[in-house]
């Protein structure tokens, strides 16, 4: 038998709340960005060469959650930061901003798979 179980919280069994992933995103950061499969993310903003805005159909609770950035550009290895990528803002509740770059170097660089995962 199928259902849904909803709940305010998750808890571990010795009663400690179960952090979970609240968002998570994979998608084609190069050209026109396109998402290919995520959960609770309801679009994508290009910013700018390697700068993203990852856009929550449901908001997190505050902006005390940790935004975990990964693809793969080639042979390089990506690196990420969120918070405050260039000059387009401070992330927020509802839109995350990640900015990815190359190994080799400090400037962004778009990627043609990007992840971003969002917990809390």
């Amino acid at each position: 038998m199928a259902g849904t179980i909803i709940a305010d919280t998750w808890q571990n069994g010795d009663g400690t709340q179960n952090y979970k992933c609240r968002a998570w995103v994979n998608f084609n950061g190069t050209g026109t960005v396109a998402i290919r499969a995520s959960g609770n993310v309801s679009s994508i903003t290009d910013n700018g060469v390697g700068s993203y805005g990852v856009n929550l159909i449901t908001a997190m609770p505050d902006t005390n959650y940790a935004a975990f950035m990964n693809g793969k550009p080639g042979s390089d290895l990506i690196l990420c930061n969120y918070m405050a990528p260039d000059n387009y803002g401070v992330s927020t509740i509802s839109t995350v901003y990640i900015r990815a770059t190359i190994t080799n170097g400090p400037a962004g660089a778009d990627h043609p798979i990007v992840t971003c995962h969002i917990f809390r």
